[in-house]
C-alpha cells in the first residue's frame, strides 16, 4: 500500500468520524474544562465571572447540607445496585433458557430502558398515588390503609429505589444475557455428568465465569446512580424533609435556583471525585478478590 493510498484512507476515515468529534469536542470536552475555570469564581451565568480562587472548594467542606446530599447519594446506590444486579440476572437466566417465546420477553423486560426517565418517573408518581394510585388499590383489597409513599422520609427513596431497579434491570439483564451466551455448555455438561445439580453448576460455574459482567455492571451502575438526578426532581423534588435530595438536586439548585454557577461546578467536580474513587476502589477489590481466590 502506498503513502498516497494510506493518506487517502486516513483523510476519509477523518471525513466520518467528524461529526462525532466535533459534537464531543463542542458538548463533552470543552463543557469540561469551563466548568472547572467557573469553579474557581463566582458567576451568576450573567455579567463577567469573578475569579475568587479556592473559596468555592473550601465552602463546600464546611457545607453540611453538601456532605449530607452525599450520604443520601451513596444510600441510593446502596440500595440499587444490589437489588438491580440480583434482578438483572434472575431475569437473563429466565430469558436464556430457551423456551419459546422468550424473545418477546426479553423485549417486554427491556421496554423500561428505553423509556424516557422524566416519562418513567410520571407513571411510578401516578402509581405512587395515595387517591389514585394503584399500588394504595392493590392494598386495599388487603384492608391496608393509603400510603403516603413519596411523601414520607421513611418511605420517599425506598419508592424511588424501587422505580429506579424496574428501569434499569433490562438494560443489566442483557450484559448478564451475554455474558450467560459465553459460558461453554461443555463445562455445564461435563459437571452434569460428574452428578452437579443445577444449583451447584450455577454457583461453581455460573457465577465465577460471570464475574467480569459483575464488574462491568458495578461500576456502570455506580456511576449511574451517584449521578441521580432526574427521578428525585420530577418524583419529590428532593422532599420530603430533604429525605431524596442528592448532589445532583443539590447541583441543579445552586445553578438554577440561587444562580451560584461556580459553586454549582465546584460541587459537580467534587462529586466527579467521589465517583471516580469509589469507581477505582470497587474495581480493584473485585480484581484483588478474583487473584486471591
Amino acid at each position: 500500500m502506498t503513502n498516497r493510498l494510506k493518506r487517502r484512507i486516513m483523510l476519509t476515515a477523518f471525513i466520518f468520524i467528524s461529526p462525532v468529534l466535533v459534537y464531543n469536542i463542542i458538548f463533552r470536552i470543552a463543557p469540561i474544562f469551563v466548568s472547572l475555570y467557573l469553579s474557581f469564581t463566582k458567576f451568576s451565568g450573567f455579567g463577567s465571572a469573578k475569579l475568587i480562587g479556592l473559596v468555592n472548594y473550601s465552602r463546600i467542606f464546611g457545607d453540611t447540607q453538601f456532605w449530607s446530599a452525599v450520604l443520601r447519594t451513596l444510600q441510593f446506590s446502596v440500595e440499587v445496585l444490589p437489588l438491580n444486579m440480583l434482578l438483572s440476572l434472575l431475569l437473563a437466566l429466565l430469558v436464556n433458557t430457551g423456551l419459546k417465546g422468550m424473545s418477546v420477553f426479553r423485549a417486554i423486560y427491556y421496554l423500561p430502558v428505553v423509556t424516557p426517565m422524566v416519562a418513567a418517573s410520571m407513571i411510578w408518581l401516578w402509581l405512587y398515588d395515595p387517591q389514585i394510585g394503584i399500588l394504595n388499590f392493590l392494598l386495599s383489597l388487603f384492608n391496608i390503609p393509603p400510603q403516603n409513599f413519596l411523601r414520607s422520609p421513611a418511605t420517599a427513596m425506598h419508592s424511588i429505589v424501587a422505580m429506579r431497579v424496574w428501569r434499569g434491570a433490562g438494560w443489566n439483564m442483557l450484559i448478564y444475557l451475554a455474558g450467560l451466551q459465553g459460558i461453554s455448555r461443555n463445562l455445564y455438561e461435563a459437571a452434569a455428568i460428574d452428578g452437579a445439580s443445577a444449583f451447584k453448576r450455577f454457583l461453581k460455574i455460573t457465577l465465577p465465569l460471570l464475574r467480569p459482567v459483575h464488574i462491568y455492571v458495578l461500576i456502570v451502575g455506580l456511576i449511574s446512580t451517584l449521578q441521580s438526578f432526574t427521578e428525585m426532581y420530577v418524583m419529590t423534588s428532593g422532599g420530603p424533609l430533604e429525605s431524596t435530595t442528592t448532589v445532583g438536586l443539590l447541583i441543579y439548585r445552586a445553578a438554577f435556583d440561587y444562580m451560584d454557577m461556580g459553586y454549582a461546578s465546584a460541587m459537580s467536580f467534587i462529586l466527579g471525585l467521589i465517583i471516580m474513587t469509589l469507581s477505582v476502589v470497587s474495581f480493584t477489590w473485585r480484581r484483588e478478590k478474583e487473584v486471591a481466590e
